[in-house]
């Protein structure tokens, strides 16, 4: 696959030939569709939404009183200071989706500016997107895409109240009607492609969950928060020798940073911190493997997800189902 310079200049990014993988589900081997998702192996993205956070995003009202009052008098340095370590994604959704993900990570909050059911994403900043409009973006890709399937892990949900939770599982029940896939027995591809369903949407939010059928329990999230890559892939490895969950499962690539790396390395980011170790972390994908087995890993989410071989990487994972 091609690569182009990134706008840093020092990093590949995919190019145009990214929508390569727009239809990888329903090019697979047809053996593979009467596995049911959890035993395959899915491309994710960590915290999907942060690629439209820009300088004017708002601090999220969960984050620390001294960032927020910082934010107020200094915003020239604090607004980019946060941005750098906020921003994980640089593909809009929908290039996301071409590129080949299918989990998506949807970190939702309500805004008290704005409107009453002013519901935005949130990852340290509110994004300038809508959940009401991304959900809309999605729903219009998986109509031109009818025989691929996304994962939506809808979570987080600053600021909900009960009736901004059932106003969202409104939005939801409109905007996607007979693609969501009821709660139950986990699905292949050929049964949801019988029913014409494309979409589980996970809604880690108990109550809620319980009181629609249209949604799944909470996806679990492998989060090793650790900035050495190698000291992540000693997490995930100890996650695995505990044994997979039963149902979908994430296991996160991304590296986390904290205030005394930050501190020290003033000139970074988190793009900086992520794209140089994105080789060393897509050689451990490439050593795992989907399926039923208690070591076996599910969909893997990393972070800036259009450089490198990642992608590629965990779909290509599926060859392995076929004992070629």
């Amino acid at each position: 696959m091609g690569t182009q310079v990134s706008e840093a200049g020092r990093f590949p990014r995919l190019s145009g030939s990214a929508n390569a993988n727009a239809d990888w589900m329903s090019a697979l081997c047809s053996r593979l569709w009467d596995v049911p998702l959890h035993h395959l192996s899915i491309p994710g993205s960590h915290d999907t939404m942060t690629y439209c956070l820009n300088k004017k995003s708002p601090i999220s009202k969960k984050e620390s009183r001294l960032l927020r009052i910082l934010a107020k008098t200094l915003p020239c340095i604090t607004q980019p200071l946060v941005l750098k370590w906020s921003v994980t994604q640089e593909l809009s959704v929908t290039e996301q989706l071409d590129a080949g993900v299918r989990y998506l990570d949807l970190r939702i909050a309500h805004m008290l500016q704005g409107s009453e059911k002013n519901l935005h994403f949130v990852h340290m900043l509110y994004t300038s997107a809508l959940v009401e409009d991304t959900l809309t973006e999605i729903s219009e890709w998986l109509e031109r895409h009818p025989q691929e399937v996304v994962i939506l892990a809808c979570r987080n949900f600053e600021g909900m109240t009960p009736e901004l939770h059932e106003y969202l599982v409104s939005c939801i029940q409109n905007i996607f009607g007979d693609m969501l896939c009821p709660r139950g027995k986990m699905p292949t591809l050929r049964q949801l492609w019988a029913q014409g369903q494309q979409v589980i949407l996970s809604y880690d939010d108990e109550c809620t969950m319980n009181r629609h059928r249209e949604l799944w329990p909470a996806i679990p999230y492998w989060w090793g928060d650790r900035v050495q890559p190698e000291k992540l892939v000693h997490y995930l490895e100890h996650m695995e020798s505990c044994g997979r969950p039963g149902g979908l499962f994430v296991a996160g690539i991304n590296l986390t940073e904290n205030l005394e790396y930050i501190l020290a390395h003033p000139s970074r980011s988190l793009r900086k911190l992520t794209l140089p170790n994105l080789p060393y972390l897509s050689a451990w994908i490439r050593e795992q493997s989907p399926g039923s087995g208690p070591q076996c890993t599910n969909i893997i989410a990393g972070d800036f997800v259009g450089a490198d071989t990642f992608v590629n990487d965990v779909i290509r994972l599926n060859e392995k189902l076929l004992g070629c």
